[in-house]
């Protein structure tokens, strides 16, 4: 089923004004041509029948050059404002949408949402930019040029009747191919940045695999499947402009044979009756290439369109796809009050139902279940960084919602499977003073800590590059001890450790439930489980 054409209009709403001020604007411009073509035609009549006032017509003809191109200018000016506000408010709304998503994003990867955001948005630009203003003048300059056609031979007149309803239908059928061929070009863009994310963050596993060959040559296959999207639709641009440009070409040839035949006397029909004028055959002679210039300026702007319209589609999938939405702000708040017993009752998300439960304060409890029955889900909703499809999380005796969210957050501390860091050295990551040695001592970070150069003010990156998935849990293990917080939630926290290592992350946090926090693990870990009070079994 093919997409309702709304979805591009919807896109630019914002900027409608400034779209409708560029394109009258636009349309208005070309409209002066016919009135320089009356002055040239009127001067060159003249000089013909040797009258005429060259100084004046010549005046006449560089005043309306001056207003055009004014018209012109101001047109671009409002047409980039229009593209700038409209490219800006989808940009807005697609990071500010991320920004509250948990997980990877609502809409593909880091690599994808960032082609959309960046380069796939600025199709919009062109869109904008060429062709909108050629399709209003498309609409509007083409009639007129053949009313005024009309008016003076009706041969004329027939003959662009015929060659120009032509062209907006091979434009169309050439159009079908031009969207779908655009819309496959802007899938591969995506996921080619997804994929130079991936192997951006995977590039020391890839140089201890020595992989660098394979990766190069994957890239490089993929590399050419773009190349060839991005030929296809250029193939299919450069097909609309042949095929309108024959039938332009075809159709100014026939007005000038009419007009030099009619003006040596060598037929005599056309007209509607009285003989053609050497003015009204150099006017319309001057017309004819402005009746398919619009629609010429249209056919090498189509393939914009569909590159616009494929990112429209993508903009309207990515507003439609379900979004994890993070509760509350994500802003740092005052602690929740109250004792931070935790109770769920008829909880369901992501198709998983959870046993109703009860956790009191300081209890130890296991979460445990195979990959992908909804542990990693269970500590998000806890979180409130999910939201479930049906049930009720409580929280100090209160409803979790967005009222308290931030609130609650500010008492928990947060392990997840994948860690993400600011860009800060790794003192700042774990607390805002000096670190204490017997912390990272328990978070088994001294270790790595002594094989990193910069020990300290390593700057790990957003993913943690240059650690493994244990250490950087180790990282946030140590910040966890720093910080003292009521209730932890770790995911998978001795996942990817050797056995000495395990041991010493789950003393870590033992010492932490010892301090009275509460303490909430997901895990596969046989020993792990068995140091918890309870369990819940997914």
């Amino acid at each position: 089923m093919s997409r309702k054409p709304s979805s591009l209009t919807a896109l630019l709403a914002p900027a409608r004004a400034p779209i409708a001020h560029g394109s009258v604007l636009s349309v208005a411009a070309s409209l002066i041509w016919l009135a320089q073509a009356w002055v040239i035609a009127g001067a060159l009549a003249g000089w013909l029948q040797g009258s005429g006032n060259p100084g004046r017509d010549a005046l006449l003809f560089l005043a309306l050059a001056a207003l055009r191109a004014g018209l012109n200018h101001a047109a671009e000016r409002q047409l980039f404002r229009a593209s700038d506000l409209a490219v800006a408010r989808v940009r807005e709304r697609l990071l500010g949408r991320e920004a509250k998503a948990s997980g990877s994003g609502a809409f593909g990867g880091p690599g994808a949402v960032a082609a959309l955001a960046v380069e796939k948005l600025d199709a919009l630009r062109a869109y904008l930019m060429r062709y909108h203003p050629a399709m209003t003048r498309t609409a509007l300059i083409p009639p007129v040029i053949f009313a005024i056609a009309a008016w003076h031979s009706w041969a004329i007149a027939l003959v662009l009747l015929l060659a120009g309803p032509l062209i907006p239908v091979f434009m169309a059928l050439v159009g079908w191919a031009a969207k779908d061929a655009s819309a496959r070009q802007m899938v591969e863009i995506g996921t080619l940045g997804d994929l130079m994310v991936d192997r951006v963050a995977a590039l020391p596993d890839i140089r201890l695999l020595d992989a660098g060959d394979r990766v190069t040559g994957h890239f490089a296959q993929v590399s050419d499947d773009l190349h060839r999207r991005t030929m296809a639709v250029l193939r299919v641009a450069f097909l609309s402009s042949t095929v309108l440009e024959l039938f332009a070409a075809l159709g100014v040839a026939m007005v000038a044979v009419w007009v030099g035949f009619s003006l040596l006397d060598v037929i005599g029909w056309g007209t509607w009756g009285a003989p053609l004028t050497p003015f009204a055959g150099i006017y319309l002679l001057l017309l004819a290439p402005d009746f398919f210039q619009p629609m010429r300026d249209l056919a090498a702007a189509w393939h914009d369109r569909a590159a616009a319209q494929a990112v429209a589609d993508e903009v309207q999938d990515w507003q439609a796809a379900p979004l994890p939405a993070l509760l509350g702000e994500g802003a740092r708040a005052t602690r929740l009050a109250g004792a931070p017993v935790i109770t769920w009752s008829g909880l369901e998300a992501r198709g998983v139902s959870y046993p109703d439960t009860r956790i009191e304060p300081g209890a130890r409890l296991a979460v445990t279940g195979r990959s992908g029955a909804g542990k990693s889900t269970l500590l998000s909703l806890l979180a409130g960084l999910e939201q479930p499809e049906t049930g009720q999380i409580h929280v100090c005796g209160q409803p979790l919602d967005e009222r308290n969210a931030d609130g609650w957050r500010a008492r928990l501390g947060w392990m997840p499977q994948s860690p993400q860091f600011p860009e800060q050295p790794l003192r700042a990551i774990i607390t805002e003073g000096t670190p204490d040695p017997v912390h990272l001592h328990a978070a088994a970070l001294d270790t790595v800590l002594a094989r990193l150069p910069e020990g300290l003010d390593t700057i790990p990156g957003e993913s943690g590059a240059g650690l493994s998935g244990g250490e950087a849990r180790r990282v946030l293990l140590a910040r966890l001890l720093h910080a003292h917080p009521d209730v932890v939630l770790a995911d998978e926290p001795t996942a990817d450790l050797d056995p000495d290592t395990a041991d010493r992350v789950t003393e870590a946090l033992l010492a932490l439930a010892a301090q009275g926090a509460t303490l909430i693990v997901a895990t596969h870990d046989a020993r792990l489980i068995a140091c918890m009070d309870a369990e819940v079994a997914l």
